[in-house]
């Protein structure tokens, strides 16, 4: 029987449940982001660790707007390394695939959280 997030969360200490599944969600998230980006005839196709991080930071300015990064620290993501970390912690559980080709450095250094999440953030007004 598969493990459950908060069961992941608590044998590996690093990263609480809610990041697990916040990140699980960016991966539906990035891709559905990534199919209405693309032309509809393609065939759905396996998206890279870069893509990943970036349709996190999405969801996550979505989500929260300018409390995006505190929320992820809070959790324990700091950077766009820790997401690799966790769905590499994912895929070692099952909850993710990797292919041959895919990395625990595809996340490394993707964006800056400071610079993502608080310089570049623009209010929208109504």
């Amino acid at each position: 029987m598969k493990k459950t997030l908060e069961e992941i969360s608590h044998a590996d200490g690093r990263y609480d449940a809610k990041a697990l599944k916040f990140v699980f969600d960016g991966l539906g998230h990035s891709i559905q982001r990534i199919r209405s980006e693309e032309e509809e005839s393609e065939e759905p196709r396996h998206i890279t660790g870069g893509e990943l991080a970036r349709g996190i930071a999405d969801l996550a300015i979505e989500r929260w707007g300018r409390l995006a990064r505190m929320v992820l620290n809070i959790w324990g993501v700091r950077t766009t390394r820790d997401i690799g970390e966790i769905v590499y912690l994912m895929i070692a559980y099952k909850w993710m695939t990797a292919q041959e080709s895919d990395t625990i450095e595809d996340f490394d250094e993707v964006y800056d959280f400071e610079q993502v999440f608080e310089k570049q953030y623009r209010f929208e007004l109504q």
